[in-house]
């Protein structure tokens, strides 16, 4: 609440806030490999791939403009592509849900500025191919994108402890920016999205000069004119407060009660999952009772679960506990009994 009338829209005011940001940002560039990368406190994902596009596409210099995206993209991408009059090239996934890699290099062309890959995707929380992304990004000299905003806050404790996930992040030469978010398992209140770039070159002469401002030099790199200092001071005084520590025992304990979801699911017949969980995210099939009428039943009962086409998604939040998942699973087995009597 101190820092909510803090306009980081004019830094040149409140050089303390602005001070701040560049040090949430450094921290969040640890995380992902380089505490050199610069970027932004966002309003969210949307906001920091669009933003990514935006640069990609100026850097360019190109007069159509084309990137390619995995069908599993974010909608904010339609987003980004619809503002920045850019041509969207899709490209399919394989029985795992990430993107082909072959596919991406066939559509390549003299118009690409940008391949995107995705660390986490919405549905699933599957992981894009990124190191095999980054090779063909630079060999071709295109921007790659990553979108981490969901598992950038999970991949590298996970991986910490000894799961075995590809490198996404600034390890790989190939990346030039990355859509990192606070607030879902950086669990910083709203809005608070993050997008980082390898390094200086990319944003020192891209944004919108203000030219009545003193100076006349003065350039805005965000899509909002005026950000709050709270979600700036929110995120670092998390990072500070938890540090990584917390970070990784809170990433682990999502992971452990994810994978018992995961194997009691298993138990339950007429159900199954759709693939083991990569991160902290479930995806079950329901072959009897037909899924849409279990997720209907659920609510009934107080659970709300996203469906999407023939699958529930579940989403092992911090704030669950070994208690909610005890009952939810309880329930869940309730259902399916009433469904198919």
């Amino acid at each position: 609440m101190r820092f909510i009338d803090k306009n980081l829209g004019d830094p040149g005011l409140f050089p303390e806030t602005a001070e701040v940001e560049k040090d949430a940002i450094r921290m969040l560039g640890e995380l992902l490999a380089k505490p050199s990368a610069r970027g932004y406190i966002v309003s969210g994902g949307s906001e920091a791939n669009i933003t990514a596009l935006w640069v990609a596409r100026n850097v360019a210099k190109k007069a159509y403009p084309e990137v390619i995206l995995p069908i599993t993209a974010h909608f904010s991408f339609d987003k980004a592509v619809d503002l920045l009059r850019m041509k969207p090239v899709y490209v399919g996934i394989d029985e795992n849900f990430r993107v082909k890699v072959d596919e991406v290099e066939k559509a390549i062309g003299k118009n690409t500025v940008a391949i995107v890959g995705v660390a986490g995707t919405t549905v699933l929380g599957t992981i894009d191919p990124i190191p095999e992304l980054s090779e063909i990004a630079v060999r071709h000299g295109v921007h790659l994108h990553v979108d981490a905003a969901f598992g950038g806050f999970v991949i590298p404790f996970l991986r910490d402890g000894g799961y075995k996930l590809p490198d996404f992040d600034f390890r790989l030469p190939g990346v030039r920016s990355i859509t990192v978010d606070p607030h879902k398992m950086g669990m910083a209140p709203i809005p608070a999205g993050g997008i980082l770039f390898r390094d200086e070159e990319l944003v020192r002469d891209f944004g919108v000069k203000v030219p009545y401002l003193a100076g006349g030099g003065v350039v805005s790199r965000t899509l909002g004119g005026t950000r709050s200092g709270a979600s700036v001071c929110a995120v670092w005084a998390l990072l500070k407060y938890l540090g990584w520590g917390s970070y990784r025992r809170i990433v682990h304990r999502c992971m452990r009660l994810t994978l018992r979801i995961a194997e009691e699911v298993g138990e339950i017949e007429g159900l199954g999952l759709v693939l083991p969980p990569t991160m902290n995210i479930v995806g079950i099939r329901s072959s009897n009772p037909e899924v849409g009428v279990l997720s209907r039943e659920l609510r009934g009962m107080g659970w709300i679960v996203s469906t999407f086409q023939d699958f529930m998604r579940i989403i092992v939040m911090p704030h669950i506990t070994s208690k909610v998942v005890e009952v939810f699973m309880g329930d869940l087995r309730s259902a399916v009994r009433r469904l198919t009597l």
